[in-house]
């Protein structure tokens, strides 16, 4: 029954893509069939074959190990933070990005990044038949985020029709930062965060091949020069190592800013609603909008509640906000339950990456192209829900 309901759904979120486009009759249907059949294939193998659960598992551990090695250095400044019977959301979750975004920016200075993103990229390419830059960019949000990606690409975007742009600008709604996995893993099953990630780049291309149609003729199909490549010498590595510090530093405020004032002001929005009504809060009004798609993941009614009002605080807050509520009793959880809730919030999708995305293209690109991007700010928000719904619906078919 459940299962039923939950290949039901996976229809539903593809229709839902077919329905919104913006050019029906462009859809390369050859190309989306190959997708979807690469990504059940995908969900299969790493959630249901031994192998995968190995590779996983042991993808799972590299990150857990990066981040009790990263201790280290917190305890050496602030033992007392570290020493504890239990350690806070900020040193726990955050403080290790403050390695691990170092040892990410080192890998792409020394090339191992650049040259891995271009082999994948390729490959995706000619898998999916999709246009080479789009498979790249799909893959370089990966490893370096979205508004990362954005500006190293910054080159091949002022090349680029405004369309094209526009796919990019939804297909960055979907990305996470490999940087920042460590800290998704102490908090989430670090299998289905890991799951996740290349599913999620999959369904980011499907989901933007359907809603936003786009024939790239072959000798407009290349990839440009990364902004940085063929510039000159290299920035002294002391002093980029050093600017890879203060924006991991950075990176850390801004999330721990975030995350405390839309804490603070969800539970300001639920204080006014319950001088109407107690039972009014923010999460019971998000979890009746929700209910539908949450249920259409194969979920019981107690759950599918539940998981639409995490569903929707997500998306009007960020993934941090959730994995904070939720981390002390996911393992609790049905492993349906705990595996599409992981998935689903596995992404930078919420209202927030919307201004996030639109400013850093407003930096690099003419003002006809922003504004296309602008005036598209729900298919966006569209994009990336559909993703993190297909996402969680494919691994949710596997996982019971």
């Amino acid at each position: 029954m459940y299962l039923i309901t939950n290949i039901i759904g996976l229809v539903v979120f593809l229709a839902i893509g077919f329905v919104f486009s913006k050019d029906k009759k462009s859809i390369h249907w050859k190309s989306i069939g190959i997708m979807v059949v690469v990504n059940l294939l995908l969900a299969w193998f790493l959630t249901g074959s031994q192998a995968g659960r190995d590779i996983i598992s042991g993808a799972a551990t590299g990150f857990d190990w990066l981040v009790q090695v990263s201790y280290t250095g917190i305890a050496f400044a602030l033992p007392s933070w570290v020493h504890v019977k239990q350690m806070d959301f900020v040193t726990s979750a955050l403080l290790p990005i403050l390695m691990i975004v170092p040892l990410f920016d080192i890998l792409t200075y020394i090339g191992v990044l650049p040259f891995i993103i271009k082999w994948i990229g390729k490959g995706l390419s000619f898998i999916t038949g999709q246009p080479k830059f789009e498979s790249f960019f799909a893959v370089e949000m990966m490893f370096l985020g979205n508004t990362e990606a954005l500006a190293v690409s910054s080159i091949q975007l002022k090349e680029m029709s405004a369309k094209r742009n526009l796919t990019l600008a939804m297909m960055s709604m979907s990305c996470v930062t490999a940087s920042i996995i460590g800290a998704y893993i102490q908090m989430m099953p670090g299998q289905y965060i890991l799951t996740a990630i290349p599913i999620n780049i999959i369904n980011a291309i499907i989901v933007t091949s359907m809603l936003n149609p786009v024939d790239v003729p072959a000798e407009e199909d290349t990839i440009a020069k990364i902004k940085g490549q063929g510039e000159g010498k290299k920035e002294p590595f002391f002093s980029f190592l050093g600017d890879s510090i203060l924006g991991a530093g950075r990176l850390i405020l801004i999330i721990t800013a975030n995350v405390i004032a839309f804490v603070a002001l969800a539970a300001l929005i639920d204080k006014v609603l319950q001088l109407a009504n107690p039972w009014l809060t923010l999460e019971h009004i998000l979890g009746v909008i929700m209910y539908p798609f949450a249920w259409l993941l194969g979920l019981n009614s107690h759950d599918s509640f539940q998981m639409a009002q995490y569903m929707g605080t997500k998306l009007v807050t960020n993934e941090f906000v959730v994995m904070g509520k939720v981390t002390g009793s996911i393992n609790s959880f049905a492993p349906h339950f705990k595996a599409v809730l992981t998935v689903f919030i596995t992404s930078f999708a919420n209202f927030s990456t919307v201004g996030m995305i639109i400013g850093c293209f407003k930096g690099i690109v003419d003002r006809e192209k922003n504004d296309l991007i602008s005036k598209n700010v729900g298919y966006m928000l569209l994009s990336g829900v559909l993703v993190s719904l297909l996402s969680a619906a494919f691994v949710g078919l596997f996982v019971w």
